[in-house]
Formats: structure tokens, sequence, C-alpha cells
């Protein structure tokens, strides 16, 4: 084992969604879960022409809330944007924009809706700001996060959460992908002054975020390749072993990025 100590990440503060700045608005969906921690976030972004980036669970409440949001600010929906393609993201993207007469952009052209997709450096002008596309796989293959650039905001899906750290969703995820997907965020947060994750609370000191999280993964390979060194290699153990101080209910979840990690050890 390393014997470093990880770094704590992300916030321990409550989290019921609302207003974060006069762009940003986080609708939480009613579908909290250890693996969605307090819910997912829909973010409603922009002021007057508006995005709804990854409008969650297909769940009747939660789109009302949304509309009745839309309704108050008299907001013009332009396009239904999704960070990545997991269900409690997508789930209810095809009916909300249907119900609105926008499209679908996405990574993957199964989430698509319309000819739009989501590629490195697209903007999408939303009047009063740009919405900027970064692609960042790893967590999933098919992540992306979004800068609003005057605004200074960073969403980021699920590359990276309000509380804890996220899984490599192996095997559609993967370890290099994502070391080199937050690195490269780790380079554009200077250019922002918050973090806006898929789930859990904001995040300020975007850039202490990045290196944490950088942090956190280099520990937990040595811890691996430590296990793996002592000649256990079955995933279900190394996780008993690394993850020992983790709730059993997210092992599932650690077992995914423990089978990501040692495929990344193999290659190195």
């Amino acid at each position: 084992m390393s014997g470093r100590p990880l770094p704590v990440l992300g916030s321990d503060a409550e989290w019921s969604g609302g207003p974060v700045t006069a762009a940003m608005h986080c609708i939480l969906a009613p579908n909290p879960s250890p693996w969605t921690l307090d819910g997912t976030n829909t973010w409603i972004v922009g002021e007057r022409d508006v995005v709804i980036v990854d409008p969650g669970p297909h769940d009747p409440a939660h789109w009302q809330a949304i509309r009745a949001h839309l309704d108050e600010h008299n907001a013009r929906v332009i396009a239904v944007v999704l960070t990545h393609g997991h269900i409690d993201h997508s789930e209810s993207a095809r009916p909300v924009a249907e119900a609105l007469g926008v499209g679908v952009r996405a990574i993957d052209p199964g989430h698509r809706l319309g000819a739009e997709g989501l590629g490195e450096g697209d903007v999408i002008d939303l009047g009063t700001d740009e919405l900027a596309v970064v692609l960042t796989p790893g967590h999933s293959a098919d992540s992306a996060s979004l800068v609003l650039r005057r605004d200074r905001s960073l969403l980021t899906g699920d590359t990276v959460l309000g509380r804890g750290t996220t899984v490599v969703a192996w095997p559609d995820g993967n370890l290099a992908e994502y070391l080199d997907s937050l690195h490269r965020l780790r380079d554009r947060a200077v250019e922002v002054d918050r973090i806006l994750p898929g789930h859990g609370p904001v995040l300020d000191a975007p850039v202490a975020v990045l290196e944490g999280y950088l942090a956190h993964r280099a520990a937990r390979l040595d811890e691996v390749r430590a296990v793996l060194d002592s000649g256990v290699t079955d995933p279900t153990r190394i996780v008993e072993i690394v993850y020992a101080g983790v709730p059993r209910e997210v092992w599932p979840a650690a077992e995914l990025s423990v089978r990501a990690q040692v495929e990344y050890l193999r290659q190195a």
C-alpha cells in the first residue's frame, strides 16, 4: 500500500439545487441513491435563450419543476444537451425535447434528436453568453463538459462530482482517457470560478478540485498496484482491500473503477 492519505474531495454541504448565478439554475431530480448522491442535477443554462443540460430521469414531477421554471422566467429553450448518456441523465431527454420542439445534442448519435451532435470546440450561442464544448471521455466514452464563458462556470456531468469521486465505468469508461480529461480540465480551470457537477453541490476553487482529483487517482493507482504486486488479482478481492473504508453499497461501482485501473496498469 502507498501509505499516502487520500485527499478529501468535494463538499459536505447539503444540496437541493436552485440558482447559482444569473445564468445557472439547478433543478434537482428526485432520484437520490448511493450512485446518484442527492439526485441528478438538471441545469438550466442561460438567461433568456437557454439550454437544458441533463434533463434526468423520466419523472412527471421533475418535468413539471423544469416547465414551471421555464415559464416563470419566460425562457426560450433552444436545445437539450447531454453531458453523457447514462440513464439518470438522459432518460427524459427525448420526451422533454419533443415537448419543447427542440433537438437533443449529445456525443452518442443514439441519444440525439435532430442532426446536431457535440464536438470538441463546438459553441452554443445563448445570446448573453456562449456555451463551449470540451470532450472529456473516461467516466464514459461519450462524456463531455461545458464551459459557460462569461459566466465562468464549468459543467462537468459525472467527470467531476460535487462530493467524493466518480466511477470509471469500465468497460465503456477508460482510465487513461479519464486521466487525460482531468488534465485538460485542470488546464481550463483557470478560466472558471466554479464547477457545476452532474451530482452534488457546486464546487469553488476549480484548480484545487481538479488537482485533488488527479492526486486521488494517483494514490488509488498506487494502492491497486501494491495489491496486484502482492499476488491478488481478483477485482472483487481488490475492492475489499483497497476500498475497505468505503460503504459497501458502492462497492459494485468501485469494482468497475478497479477493473479500469487494472487494465490501465497492465497496459502501462
